[in-house]
């Protein structure tokens, strides 16, 4: 019984330690940087991005540059450059690491709304 325990805390700091190398501010830059690489692979301008997708140039530019953009502005950039598939899937589905991960889920109650937290 030590064994699992010891090896499911060894599971959860490496996980704990997969997350902290995601940031809000480092996924944004990658994702501005996977745009603006789809954009030059289809040989299109920032500009021409910008008419094609209904985003302005200006958010684009800040995008590219400062990895700032509102969700709507992104998601008709992904639906210019034909990426939305990541978009439908996102949130959806949980990956369990192992199966007491996935028997504890069943056992769990679904909540209908969140505890409330000051």
């Amino acid at each position: 019984m030590y064994y699992m325990t010891n090896n499911n805390l060894t599971n959860n700091i490496l996980i704990s330690n997969l997350i902290a190398d995601f940031n809000p501010k480092d996924l944004a830059k990658g994702i501005a940087s996977r745009v603006r690489a789809r954009r030059l692979e289809l040989n299109l301008t920032q500009a021409a991005l910008a008419k094609k997708s209904g985003v302005s140039l200006g958010s684009l530019q800040r995008f590219e540059n400062q990895a700032e953009i509102s969700l709507k502005s992104l998601l008709k950039l992904a639906v210019a450059l034909n990426a939305t598939a990541e978009f439908k899937t996102l949130f959806s589905t949980v990956n369990y690491q192992h199966i007491e991960d996935v028997i504890a889920s069943q056992r769990s109650i679904t909540r209908k709304r969140g505890r409330k937290h000051d």
